[in-house]
C-alpha cells in the first residue's frame, strides 16, 4: 500500500505515555474531484444460467474441536487470498481462483472462476446486513485498454445464486493492494497509485443494477471500513507513524458524498515493522507473512476493529485493536510465540463485542496451518483465549508469496456466530482452504 495507508501498530494498556491531540475538520467539506457513470455488466444468475464454467471444490463437512469445518478452494498455488461472506443461509467463498457458494452446513452449491465476473484478482467479500446483499471487488491490471478497472460486483437480492451486477470502474495509475468497504448507503474503495485513489458509489444504485455514478476523490481517504452498524456514514482509516486519522463520508444533502469530518489523534506506537518472512519445516525457504495493513476493518457498536501481522521480536505476530470513532484506542492485544510465527490475519466481531481473530501458524518444526483465537466481551481487555487448531499443513511451500490476507466475518443472519477461512499447506506446498463456523464460547 502507499504511505498514506501505511499502518503503525502498537499495544497499549489502560493509559498512554503521551497526551494525544485531536483535530476535527467539520468545515470546508471535501467534495469529489470528479464523477463518472458506469453501466454494469449484468449476469441473470451467478452461473449465467448454467453456461458459466463450473468450479466444483470443497465441502466434506466435519467437526474439528467442536466447530463445523469444511473444505473450501483446493486449487490455490501460493497467492490464495481467501475470503468469505455469510448471510441469507449461504457462505460465499472467494480466492484468486474464483468464487464458490456453499450452504451453511458446508455443502457445495455452485462455483465459477473469476473470469465469469469480468476477470480479476484479490477478491475482498462482504455481506451487507442492512441491505441484505453480497458484494465483492476484483482488481484487473492486464486489460488491453490499460484503465485497470476495479470490478465491484453486487448481488441484486440476498440470494447469491441470483442476479449480479459488475461495475468496472477505471483506476488508471492504480496498483495492487486495494480494499473495499460499505455502509448502509455507500460503497467505498481505496487503492494505491494514481492521483485519485478513492471512489464512492451508492449502494442503492448498485443493488438495483442501474448505471451508477462513481464519485472520485483526490488523494487517498484511507482504508474503507465495513459497517455492521445500521448507519449511512462511511468511514475510512489511515494510520501513520504518529497518528490515526478517521475520515467520515456522508451525504451532502443533495445525494452526493462529501468528507464531512476528519479526526486525527496521536497514538503511542510500540510495534510498527512489517512482519519478516516466516520459517517452515524441512526447508530453508521462508514464506511471506502478509501485509501489516489490515484488509478488513469493521464498524461494530460505534467502534472500529481490526487485526494485522507485525514484527515482534523478529517473528511475525498478530495484533488486534478496538478504536472509538474519535480515535481513542479502547483495547489492543497481541498473539505471539517465542518460536513459531502467526501470519495472514483477519478479525471478526459480533453484536455482543465478542471477537474472533483468524490467522495461520508456521514454524521451523511445522507447516502452514489454520488457526483462530477467541475472546468474549467480558474477558480481560486485550486478551484472547487459547489458540484453536482447525487443521495441520502437510508440506512446505516454495517460499516467497503466500497471500496477503485471510477472511473472518460474522454470520449476517444472527450477527452472533463467526466464520473464518484460512489457508493450509498441502502436500505439494499449495494453499488449500479450510472454512470454519465458530459459535460464541463461554
Amino acid at each position: 500500500m502507499t504511505s498514506l495507508l501505511t499502518l503503525a501498530l502498537f499495544l497499549i494498556g489502560p493509559a498512554s505515555s503521551i497526551q494525544p491531540t485531536i483535530s476535527v475538520q467539520t468545515s470546508d467539506q471535501i467534495k469529489p474531484s470528479r464523477t463518472e457513470v458506469i453501466t454494469p455488466i449484468r449476469s441473470a444468475t451467478f452461473n449465467k444460467g448454467g453456461k458459466a464454467k463450473v468450479r466444483k471444490q470443497g465441502g466434506n463437512p466435519r467437526l474439528v474441536n467442536g466447530d463445523l469445518v469444511f473444505d473450501g478452494s483446493q486449487d490455490g498455488n501460493r497467492q490464495v487470498d481467501p475470503q468469505i461472506a455469510v448471510g441469507s443461509g449461504y457462505v460465499l467463498h472467494g480466492t484468486n481462483g474464483g468464487l464458490i457458494v456453499y450452504d451453511k452446513s458446508g455443502n457445495y452449491v455452485q462455483g465459477v472462476p473469476q473470469s465469469e465476473f469480468n476477470n480479476g484478482i484479490d477478491p475482498k467479500l462482504f455481506y451487507d446486513i442492512s441491505n441484505r446483499v453480497f458484494g465483492f471487488d476484483m482488481w484487473v491490471y492486464w486489460d488491453k485498454e490499460k484503465v485497470k478497472p476495479v470490478n465491484v460486483s453486487i448481488s441484486e437480492t440476498e440470494n447469491p445464486l441470483g442476479a449480479w451486477n459488475t461495475y468496472p470502474v477505471p483506476a488508471p495509475g492504480g496498483v495492487d493492494g486495494g480494499g473495499i468497504g460499505h455502509s448502509r448507503k455507500w460503497i467505498g474503495y481505496s487503492f494505491p497509485g494514481g492521483p485519485e485513489q478513492t471512489f464512492v458509489m451508492k449502494m442503492s444504485e448498485a443493488k438495483a443494477g442501474k448505471p451508477a455514478t462513481v464519485y472520485h476523490f483526490a488523494g487517498n481517504l484511507g482504508q474503507p471500513v465495513n459497517n455492521q452498524d445500521a448507519t449511512d456514514d462511511l468511514y475510512f482509516v489511515e494510520l501513520s507513524d504518529t497518528e490515526i486519522a478517521i475520515t467520515r463520508v456522508t451525504d451532502a444533502g443533495d445525494g452526493t458524498p462529501v468528507v464531512s469530518s476528519v479526526v486525527r489523534k496521536a497514538h503511542d506506537i510500540r510495534f510498527c515493522d512489517y512482519p519478516p518472512n516466516s520459517p517452515q519445516k524441512g526447508t530453508t525457504k521462508r514464506t511471506a507473512s502478509g501485509d501489516r495493513n489490515p484488509k478488513n476493518l469493521v464498524l461494530q457498536n460505534r467502534c472500529i476493529w481490526f487485526s494485522q501481522a507485525v514484527n515482534i521480536d523478529g517473528r511475525s505476530a498478530v495484533q488486534w485493536h478496538q478504536v472509538t470513532l474519535n480515535g481513542t484506542f479502547v483495547q489492543s492485544g497481541r498473539i505471539a510465540d517465542p518460536v513459531n510465527s502467526f501470519i495472514e490475519t483477519t478479525l471478526a466481531v459480533n453484536k455482543h463485542n465478542d471477537v474472533l481473530v483468524g490467522f495461520q501458524e508456521t514454524g521451523p518444526n511445522m507447516f502452514i496451518s489454520p488457526r483462530y483465537a477467541y475472546r468474549r466481551a467480558s474477558d480481560k481487555p486485550g486478551t484472547t483465549r487459547a489458540i484453536v487448531h482447525l487443521g495441520e499443513g502437510v508440506g512446505a511451500t516454495e517460499g516467497g508469496a503466500w497471500g496477503d490476507y485471510s477472511g473472518s466475518v460474522i454470520d449476517g443472519d444472527n450477527l452472533t456466530d463467526f466464520w473464518t477461512v484460512q489457508s493450509q499447506a498441502s502436500a505439494i506446498g499449495h494453499g488449500d482452504c479450510v472454512i470454519a463456523k465458530v459459535s460464541p464460547k463461554r
